[in-house]
């Protein structure tokens, strides 16, 4: 993940942009008027949608990003400018036009379940002088762009003309062009380097019903060569991505949790868009957008992700390395904070673990039963030496985190060097704070920062004493 942390590529959206608008309320009744819920509105909530949703997942893995499109002129215009202005988007490429409506999609939503939803939009083609000014602001700044994105809606934006006219000056500048598709007809999109339909869409616009792997690998084959394609992509939803270059190749998704898939495309090409951008290969990429989609479906609503939230997903997965488990104080304070707002419970446990055996294993079993992800406060060679002795301890705290770290139950390991893990614990405020049966009756440290006290009886007859025990009576 380090190469992605440190990619900073400049990506031009061009597409739909809308505004995703919704009302968070409860409905407790019936209305007297009509066979209507009646939803008691608690808060509004505006985030951007269509392309603006690209661009949103773009800005938060860390790309700088430049938008061309065409709004109205009207107050929602207005606000949707303000929005990425907000984050930071160089919006100076966005043309206003005349009787356009800008397209707001207001979704009305009752106990986490989304009941109504009723559009503003135009979805009429934007005019020839709307499509001279993009490409005219486009060929002066082409050279600057790693990437181009074309996120098309169906609202009017990307025409025939347009996206033709964009693919080429791109490719004449070796920028390349991916491209989520919209509609039956993908000839409008020819030449670009990628296109990243769902199996649905690709199904219409190939002709071939995708059912096995000689179907798909059919079908990929021929938006390759009928669109004049670099790679062909097709999402494959719960089965995850597929993807042709010189073979097939299918990445099998890795969502845990789906709670809504508005939105899931948008952050499939723009985190395919960040790590070609980093130099990574089409596989490489596909691998990184099934992470990236794996946290956003476990959002409600249009959502975005972060790289720590991929890495942090990741390693809940334990398809990670040990290392990416290993976390500081800061780290940790951080991802914490990410779980509490996902409405995930929080466990900690601390020790020294010197010698790995099947009680510690039980052990963390256990207390990850307890919550959604298990932090190990690990103490520091210097603390266990003072809390065991000059010969401890074993083996050093590198090692000692490094296996803990490869443990299923465990998520993540945090070093301390005190004694006692009670800093840890403060800023951690932890829902479940769990400690040995040995402790029954006992002060147990950072108590009044937990949630609640969780006591395991340890596996009778193995410690890490006894262990060591039992190895110098081997020796003599």
């Amino acid at each position: 993940m380090q190469t992605l942390k440190n990619n900073k590529p400049n990506i031009l959206v061009i597409g739909d942009l809308m505004i995703d608008h919704y009302l968070w309320g409860s409905c407790e009744r019936i209305s007297p008027e009509a066979p209507v819920q009646v939803v008691d509105i608690a808060k509004e909530t505006s985030v951007l949608g269509g392309a603006g949703n690209v661009i949103s997942n773009l800005k938060t893995l860390g790309a700088h990003v430049s938008v061309a499109s065409v709004i109205g002129d009207d107050d929602n215009g207005v606000e949707l400018v303000a929005m990425l202005k907000e984050i930071g988007v160089d919006t100076q490429n966005i043309v206003v036009q005349k009787e356009r409506k800008t397209s707001k999609k207001s979704r009305v939503i009752a106990v986490s379940q989304q009941i109504l939803r009723y559009d503003k939009e135009s979805k009429e083609k934007i005019t020839s002088a709307s499509v001279d000014a993009i490409m005219s602001a486009l060929s002066q700044a082409i050279a600057e762009y790693d990437i181009v994105v074309l996120s098309d809606y169906g609202k009017g934006v990307l025409t025939d003309d347009l996206c033709q006219r964009v693919i080429k000056l791109s490719n004449e500048n070796k920028v390349r062009v991916l491209v989520d598709p919209k509609g039956s007809d993908f000839s409008k999109y020819k030449g670009a380097y990628l296109l990243t339909p769902n199996k649905k869409e690709a199904v219409i616009a190939t002709g071939i019903e995708i059912k096995d792997e000689r179907t798909l690998e059919e079908a990929l084959l021929k938006l390759k060569t009928d669109c004049k394609l670099g790679i062909s992509l097709i999402t494959l939803s719960e089965d995850g991505i597929a993807t042709y270059d010189n073979e097939l190749k299918v990445f099998p998704t890795v969502a845990k949790e789906v709670f809504d898939v508005t939105g899931a495309g948008d952050t499939v090409i723009a985190s395919i868009a960040f790590a070609l951008c980093a130099g990574k290969n089409i596989q490489e990429s596909a691998k990184f957008a099934n992470l990236a989609a794996g946290v956003v479906v476990g959002k409600i609503g249009s959502a975005t992700v972060s790289i720590a939230e991929i890495e942090e997903y990741e390693a809940t997965l334990h398809k990670s390395t040990s290392d990416a488990h290993i976390k500081s104080f800061e780290d940790i304070d951080a991802i914490v904070k990410r779980t509490r707002a996902n409405g995930k419970k929080v466990v900690f446990t601390n020790g020294c673990f010197d010698i790995l055996h099947v009680g510690h294993v039980k052990y963390l079993q256990i207390a990850k039963s307890f919550g959604d992800i298990l932090i190990v406060g690990l103490n520091s060679d210097a603390s266990v030496s003072r809390l065991k002795g000059p010969t401890r301890p074993i083996n050093i705290a590198q090692d000692r985190a490094y296996l803990l770290a490869a443990l299923e139950a465990v998520d993540f390991v945090v070093p301390f060097s005190e004694d006692t893990p009670l800093e840890l614990i403060k800023m951690i405020r932890p829902d479940v704070l769990v400690k040995g049966g040995d402790y029954e009756g006992k002060e147990v440290v950072g108590t009044e920062f937990a949630g609640e006290l969780k006591l395991v009886d340890f596996v009778d007859g193995k410690s890490t004493t006894k262990t060591i025990q039992k190895i110098q009576g081997s020796s003599c």
